[in-house]
């Protein structure tokens, strides 16, 4: 079974910029398909960016469209988002997993805020 362990969050002010970091526990990872999710409070968790298995392939929520920038190492068993432009509304914790993975991992929290 495959871990994940994201790091990158923290306080940054609206328009600002956060690198987010997802370390995958074996290299099997290079097979998934994976994705960032997202959770603020009171909300349903929902997907931000995904990338295929060769990193090929990427795709984004319309909200983050031109922002944020999905990549991944398979070198390194690890996956990343660039986050720019950031918005108060980006406030949640993030989280990496398999594409339609609903199980949870232990997340980073970004707040966006003056």
């Amino acid at each position: 079974q495959v871990q994940f362990v994201e790091s990158g969050g923290g306080l940054v002010q609206p328009g600002g910029s956060l690198r987010l970091s997802c370390a995958a526990s074996g290299s099997i990872f290079r097979f998934y398909t994976m994705g960032w999710y997202r959770q603020a409070p009171g909300n349903q968790r929902e997907l931000v960016a995904s990338i295929s298995s060769s990193g090929t392939t990427k795709n984004y929520a319309d909200f983050v469209k031109g922002r944020f920038t999905i990549s991944r190492d398979n070198t390194k068993n690890s996956m990343y988002l660039q986050m720019n432009s950031l918005k108060p509304e980006d406030t949640a914790v993030y989280y990496c997993n398999r594409l339609n993975d609903p199980s949870t991992t232990q997340g980073t929290q970004v707040t966006v805020s003056s």
